[in-house]
């Protein structure tokens, strides 16, 4: 029987550098993706038997490809993971990697586990076009094929057409509720590149990146380290063709790549031989009007304050994913004793792209990594769901 709430520890995390596109991670199926970061993490603990890890948790929001057979059990055994460690896979949308790390620290706070590997993987640019069924046999006429990349497709007619509007129209509404500029939103994203630039440079990433041996990529591959106010002004609207802000600019890119955390408990960590990088504090999840999902992340973050006793006031670093310029200035806005500058420090999905799956996961490893270079701290990592919801988990060292 559990008598009691176990603490839950970040051991490690790992991710590889981000591709954009039909780039450098094009050739890669999503399902060897995931498998790289979890040799890797296991790996990086080699005081842990493989075979005590209890289970593998992956996030993943596609599972229409290549990635469709539960791609948290075929990471284990691509990677090579004794038969015997099990997999599973879990999806909410843009948060599905922080969903996964959720679900390996409440297994271990109840005592279902002790140690898991959580992560999350997205490969945008292997995604599938799929074919509906007919519903009668041997249709007469041509057949419409959907892009499983991003967004709705065979959209329920029963579902409201306000909520069903593009992703980046929800931006847009976004931007016209906070009175959010394209000037506002170019600054941010032009910052997003530059932290990102910095910090590769600077050797930030060094720790928690690891690339790919038959992948040319060294770093993510979408940061512009010379793009400019000027540059960016120079693209037109996307989404809105008259009187829109919302840009491929002030937008995350589409992208493939994945994370891996490695949890345990306290006898777990004993195993490893590591000093941890973090504690799970606690962990909010959200439901908001599917056109605004942006804001998602407001009442998340409030509510697992909440729950760590924690303010903004408290926070010394925070990882808010930037699914788009307006979406994170929207929710700055609603958080006025937040410190603007702790946030994205080592840049945001703006620069580094938003490989769906992936993405969840990547914020909590950098979270963990940058706690762990400080020393001491409380962090934050939070984003926005399409069709309306938001996470946010807390770390503290």
């Amino acid at each position: 029987m559990n008598d009691r709430i176990r603490d839950v520890y970040i051991v490690d995390a790992v991710r590889t550098p981000v591709g954009k596109y039909g780039g450098a991670l094009a050739s890669v199926r999503p399902d060897d993706l995931a498998a790289h970061v979890v040799r890797e993490v296991v790996g990086r603990a080699p005081g842990l038997d493989p075979a005590r890890i209890d289970d593998v948790v992956f996030g993943n929001a596609n599972g229409a490809g290549e990635e469709n057979r539960n791609v948290g059990r075929m990471a284990v055994l691509l990677a090579g993971l004794p038969v015997s460690v099990p997999g599973v896979t879990v999806n909410r949308l843009c948060a599905s990697g922080l969903e996964a790390v959720v679900h390996a620290y409440r297994a271990i706070a109840l005592g279902d586990a002790s140690v898991v590997v959580a992560g999350g993987v997205e490969s945008m640019t292997r995604a599938p076009f799929v074919l509906p069924k007919s519903d009668r046999a041997f249709p007469v006429g041509h057949q419409e094929l959907y892009s499983t990349t991003l967004g709705w497709r065979m959209t329920n007619p029963a579902m409201p057409e306000q909520w069903t509007v593009p992703l980046g129209e929800g931006a847009e509404l976004i931007a016209d509720k906070y009175g959010i500029t394209r000037e506002q939103q170019d600054a941010y994203a032009l910052a997003s590149h530059r932290k990102a630039a910095r910090a590769w440079q600077d050797g930030a990433y060094d720790a928690e990146v690891t690339r790919l041996p038959d992948a040319p990529l060294a770093r993510d591959e979408t940061i512009r380290d010379n793009t400019s106010l000027e540059a960016l002004a120079r693209l037109k609207p996307a989404f809105r063709k008259t009187g829109g802000t919302v840009t491929a600019g002030n937008s995350s890119s589409l992208n493939d790549g994945a994370a891996a955390l490695l949890l345990c408990d306290e006898e777990g960590l004993r195993e490893t031989g590591r000093e941890p990088l973090a504690r799970v504090r606690a962990s909010a999840v959200t439901g908001i009007e599917p056109d605004m999902y942006g804001l998602g992340p407001v009442e998340a973050v409030r509510r697992v304050l909440a729950k760590a006793g924690r303010s903004l006031t408290d926070l010394t670093h925070v990882e808010l994913n930037e699914a788009y310029a307006a979406q994170v200035l929207g929710c700055l806005a609603e958080w006025p004793d937040l410190d603007p500058g702790i946030v994205n420090p080592r840049g945001g999905a703006l620069a580094i792209g938003h490989p769906l799956g992936c993405s969840g996961a990547r914020l909590t490893g950098s979270i963990a990594h940058q706690l762990a270079a400080a020393g001491s701290g409380v962090g934050l990592a939070a984003l926005c769901v399409g069709v309306g919801q938001g996470q946010a988990l807390v770390l503290e060292r």
